[in-house]
């Protein structure tokens, strides 16, 4: 009967993504059979359901093919235990879905963010089979990633993935999944308490594959950056896995030291484009599929048309349309996506740079011509910052599309949304100033 497992499994390899049948195919081992029942065991609760929910159909008609008569399917978790680590460490992230402390450092990673559940088009396929053969040690000489796109395209989804898939292969293996921001505050606190000695020792020794989100918020933070420059030289050297995710590019980063800025670029730096209408339509049915929700072939093209920005906000709307049928008793059907899709986009929609930059310049009472010229002055510069930080919030505009709007460079603007964002933390009356604009462009809609 083995046997007839063995061409089962030959047969599924034929039809499902390599990867995908690494990950849960390939772990899967021949228990018993009695009759027309056939036992396969699983490494965990988390694969067995996972194999249960996706893969048992395909299995079926495997065996049957195999075999030439039907079989019963059935799964069981594994009694084996798995050998000990040879070296223990406390704050060691196990894998997933056995885990139930949780790390005492770093970001959990988010459970379905694997690469089975990543949707391959040609707006990512480059960046998808870096990250895939960065987790799977495909090509050695290639140990670091730098994942480019705007936000809500998928480079979250991929960087964890590759923690994942590292973590299903090798348990045993130490992954920091962490975002610059907390790297910082992390590194702040081990000055304060003279723990200095093991936070380096922690991201310099201990680490073996090191997952840092949102590089770009190291923008002006000399210490942090000259630690982390340290630390990437050590887990380079050791030929440690290392991948960053920004929606910049290194060298477009502005406050980033030389040294950093060298070791971020020295790898491969794949750009997730946005999605086209196809390929956000697959998002959708991947995304109603996980969700467990039957949304109906028109009413999916519907969304994908509408909500074009990012799959974040396709996302948005598909809860969006599942938890007010559910609510309200209403069918899904086009009315009631049409009312959802308005409520996600028309704000971004209507919101113009052009109405941003008057709205602003007429409550500051100076002219568009002062706002988008080379002028430094106070009176016209803090205007211009707010502008500029609400063309980012309230509007789907790139940072380069801003820059060029208000004569600037994209770093520039990238500058001008950080000084606000800090002053809105400490600022009340920028705080008012900021609401009240918000308002009145919102009502002007």
């Amino acid at each position: 009967m083995e046997d007839i497992w063995d061409k089962a499994k030959a047969t599924i390899k034929t039809q499902i993504p390599s990867h995908s049948y690494r990950m849960w195919i390939e772990p899967l081992a021949f228990e018993e059979n009695g009759g027309d029942q056939v036992v396969l065991t699983c490494p965990n609760s988390f694969s067995k359901k996972r194999v249960s929910d996706h893969y048992l159909s395909l299995i079926d008609a495997a065996f049957q093919e195999a075999a030439g008569k039907p079989f019963d399917i059935a799964f069981q978790v594994s009694n084996r235990k798995p050998a000990p680590p040879q070296d223990p460490i406390n704050d060691r992230q196990l894998t997933l879905p056995n885990i139930h402390v949780p790390p005492s450092t770093g970001r959990r990673l988010r459970r379905n963010f694997t690469f089975d559940n990543f949707v391959v088009a040609g707006n990512n396929d480059f960046a998808y089979s870096a990250a895939l053969s960065l987790a799977t040690q495909q090509s050695m000489q290639q140990n670091a990633l730098f994942l480019l796109s705007e936000t809500g395209l998928g480079k979250s989804h991929l960087s964890q993935a590759v923690g994942h898939h590292i973590l299903d292969k090798c348990p045993n293996e130490s992954v920091y999944y962490i975002t610059a921001e907390d790297f910082t505050n992390e590194m702040v606190n081990a000055f304060r308490n003279d723990a200095i000695d093991k936070f380096k020792e922690k991201y310099r020794t201990r680490c073996d594959t090191l997952i840092l989100e949102d590089i770009h918020f190291l923008t002006g933070k000399d210490r942090t950056q000259i630690e982390l420059a340290l630390a990437l030289d050590y887990l380079m050297d050791a030929e440690k896995k290392i991948i960053f995710s920004s929606c910049h590019l290194p060298s477009d980063i502005p406050k980033i030291n030389d040294q950093l800025r060298s070791r971020l670029a020295c790898g491969l730096i794949p750009t997730i484009q946005p999605p086209d209408f196809q390929t956000r339509v697959k998002i959708l049915r991947r995304k109603a599929r996980e969700y467990g929700h039957a949304l109906p072939g028109e009413v999916m093209e519907f969304l994908a048309g509408e909500l074009c920005e990012n799959v974040r906000q396709l996302e948005s709307g598909l809860i969006g349309v599942t938890a007010k049928s559910s609510l309200l008793g209403k069918p899904i059907d086009l009315n009631l996506a049409r009312d959802v899709a308005q409520n996600i986009a028309r704000a971004k929609k209507a919101v113009t740079l052009d109405l941003i930059k008057e709205t602003v310049c007429k409550h500051f009472s100076i002219s568009v011509a002062d706002i988008v010229s080379k002028s430094r002055k106070q009176a016209i510069a803090r205007p211009r910052h707010i502008a500029i930080y609400l063309a980012r919030r309230m509007t789907g505009h790139t940072l380069q599309a801003i820059g060029k709007s208000f004569n600037r460079y994209h770093a520039t603007v990238y500058r001008s949304v950080g000084t606000v964002e800090k002053g809105l933390k400490a600022d009340d009356a920028l705080k008012k100033q900021v609401r009240y604009l918000t308002e009145k462009i919102e009502s002007e809609i």
